[in-house]
């Protein structure tokens, strides 16, 4: 019996238990992709327009990634308090729209209901922030397949709560926003004790890399079978049985990596553990760095090959040239003075962070990328139909699959850049970034079949941002306060849709498509008025220049987010080379 509780209480401890726990999580975080299920049934019961309901849109991109006080809070509560926090915001914010919704309470002014929105969506921030700081601070040296693992259930999440709303199959669709309202709560308040740090850098374990394979296999495994059942449902009619099957089986999935931490548990003798640096420098080195005397001369004087020389070396040639300074310094030859502030990849505020040019370089590269991506993704219903393809809901379920993989497969690409290569894992955001450059050229020429090559390419590389660039962040500018600096960069991805969605797609959209009226009217100018303003009868575009425009800019601006990358790769190569060069060599004997 006692032999037991030991296991168990290893079990609870375990950095694999933690991080499936958050895989868990992150499968039911992404409530904001269901909106546009739910939107639909706000429209009706409330009898809103289309304006009013891109307002309530509106609010729930903001409550999706305006997380300062997230950031904060995860600073300041313990990791069980913050979820709390989140599900609360979940549980209110929706529950009293369903409550709305099916006229249990007074309807609400339209501006009331925004905030509503926003509050509901804005505990998504908190699961995504919790998770994230959790398995990061476990998994220091593995960041970049956590955060593409984690980030990837997210993506995901929509397409799961769908099929198990579809489970339930209630003539009632306001029962959709119900379970939003509680389910996430719900799961939240379940793992609130279990999502947190336990330390998990002491427990490194040689089958770790196996570990993560098979965990890399069951994403795989379970993007396939949504996949699959999209398609099937998609096509087909049916039947209630059928769909309880593939809900049960989509549940099997989602439970098969609990396997990793029970086998480590309670399977083979344990093996002795090793531990691995928590900050991103070899031993000692940076609280040696920290607390060192910096000469003002000590740079100029010091040669570029010294950076590139192994750790030991390099310290002892800085060593002898700082004596030399030292003495013509007593002897009034030099100044000291000393250096303020964190280095590369100690730990900074996020106010430290914003002053640094390593920050703006990925932040910038961020908005360009990811907006680009995004304002496709928000645009997929207009784009597809402008090439003639009547049903957008294949290319909606298609691209989502993509986003999954590539932030599954961007953390996976990066890790290697950064393991066996010892390379700045943003050169991995820079490779995607030239991939999306093809994929917008490929939609923006509306070639046979190239909507499907497009939205591949757009998604994977649209979704390998949401793994590169928070590991990158939390490399260069440490962990201690990685919550506030992941949700300032979140604000990429509105910044990026007002740029390129609402003040250049939907501009240029517009332009063609009155070019279009007017030619099919022949300057018939009551007839194209009326038309115009129409609600139920908007203007429409047709063919490839609807969006070639849009396409071509957001190429070019994807191949600048690949140069500004590559900028931020040589400036912090020696920085991943102290990482990831030695040290990571030490934790794999």
């Amino acid at each position: 019996m006692g032999s037991l509780k030991e296991k168990l209480k290893s079990l609870y401890k375990s950095r694999w238990f933690v991080f499936v726990g958050a895989m868990w999580l992150q499968s039911w975080a992404g409530i904001g992709y269901l909106f546009g299920s739910i939107s639909p049934v706000i429209k009706r019961s409330l009898n809103y327009n289309q304006k009013q309901l891109a307002m309530l849109g509106v609010a729930k991109d903001l409550g999706d990634c305006v997380g300062f006080v997230t950031g904060v809070l995860c600073e300041i509560l313990p990791i069980w308090a913050a979820l709390l926090v989140g599900a609360s915001l979940n549980l209110v914010g929706y529950g009293w729209v369903w409550l709305i919704v099916t006229s249990k309470v007074p309807t609400l002014p339209l501006w009331a209901m925004c905030i509503l929105i926003f509050v509901g969506t804005n505990g998504e921030t908190y699961f995504n922030t919790v998770s994230l700081v959790s398995c990061v601070q476990n998994f220091p040296k593995s960041r970049g397949p956590v955060v593409g693992i984690l980030k990837g259930f997210a993506g995901l999440s929509g397409a799961i709560l769908t099929q198990i709303y579809a489970l339930i199959h209630s003539p009632d669709h306001a029962s959709l926003i119900f379970m939003v309202a509680v389910g996430p709560s719900l799961v939240a308040i379940g793992l609130m004790f279990i999502v947190r740090p336990v330390g998990g850098h002491k427990q490194v374990r040689p089958s770790d890399g196996k570990s993560f394979t098979f965990v890399y296999g069951v994403c795989l495994l379970l993007a396939a079978y949504l996949l699959g059942v999209m398609v099937v449902q998609d096509l087909v009619d049916l039947s209630e049985t059928v769909i309880s099957i593939f809900t049960i089986i989509l549940f099997l999935i989602l439970l098969v990596p609990i396997v990793i931490p029970l086998s480590l548990t309670f399977g083979t003798a344990e093996k002795s553990l090793e531990e691995e640096a928590l900050l991103p420098e070899p031993e000692g080195q940076s609280q040696h760095y920290s607390d060192e005397v910096i000469l003002s001369e000590l740079e100029d004087e010091k040669p570029k090959e010294v950076d590139l020389l192994p750790a030991l070396e390099r310290q002892k040639r800085i060593a002898q040239l700082q004596s030399r300074l030292l003495q013509a310094a007593a002897e009034g030859a030099v100044r000291v003075k000393r250096r303020r502030g964190p280095h590369r990849g100690e730990d900074f505020t996020l106010m430290q962070a914003l002053i640094k040019a390593d920050f703006w370089l990925l932040f910038i590269s961020m908005v360009l990328g990811s907006g680009s991506g995004l304002t496709v993704i928000d645009n997929l219903g207009q784009m597809s139909q402008s090439l003639g393809y009547e049903n957008a809901h294949i290319f909606v379920s298609m691209i989502s699959i993509w986003n999954f993989l590539g932030r599954v497969g961007g953390g996976y690409i990066s890790e290697i850049v950064v393991k066996d290569h010892t390379y700045p894992r943003p050169a991995a955001l820079a490779v995607f970034q030239l991939v999306m450059t093809i994929g917008h050229l490929s939609i923006g020429m509306g070639w046979p079949g190239s909507m499907y090559i497009g939205t591949l390419l757009v998604g994977l590389g649209y979704g390998a941002h949401w793994a590169v660039v928070p590991a990158t962040a939390s490399e260069l500018f440490g962990l201690r306060n990685f919550g506030a600096l992941y949700n300032f960069i979140t604000l990429a991805n509105p910044i990026g849709t007002l740029v390129f969605s609402s003040l250049i797609a939907s501009r240029i959209y517009d332009r063609e498509a009155e070019k279009q009226a007017h030619g099919g009217h022949h300057l018939n100018i009551g007839s194209f008025v009326s038309h115009a303003l129409n609600v139920g009868e908007q203007l429409k575009c047709e063919g490839s220049i609807c969006f070639f425009l849009t396409s071509s800019i957001m190429a070019g601006f994807c191949i600048v987010a690949a140069g500004l990358s590559m900028f931020l790769v040589f400036r912090t190569r020696i920085v991943y080379a102290h990482l990831y060069g030695k040290s990571s060599m030490r934790n794999l004997r």
